[in-house]
């Protein structure tokens, strides 16, 4: 996990943060992380909804190529 400057992991949905589900136009489910611009604990936030779409990610890329890097370049 990823620490802020305050030493909080980001692990924790902070009170900044909402979640959304929405359906997409294909019909999949997404799940959407806002921010509140104005949030006391911008940072926090931000850090927190990066973290999470990082993880997704990789979590895609594992499963669409066996690795959580992606695909690998050639030489």
């Amino acid at each position: 996990m990823v620490r802020s400057e305050t030493g909080r992991r980001a692990g924790r949905k902070p009170k900044g943060v909402t979640l959304r589900r929405i359906t997409a136009a294909n019909g999949e489910k997404v799940t959407v992380r806002s921010i509140d611009a104005n949030s006391p604990t911008f940072g926090e936030d931000f850090l927190y909804v990066f973290t999470k779409n990082v993880e997704a990610a990789r979590r895609d890329n594992k499963r669409l190529f066996g690795s959580a890097d992606g695909v690998a370049a050639d030489d």
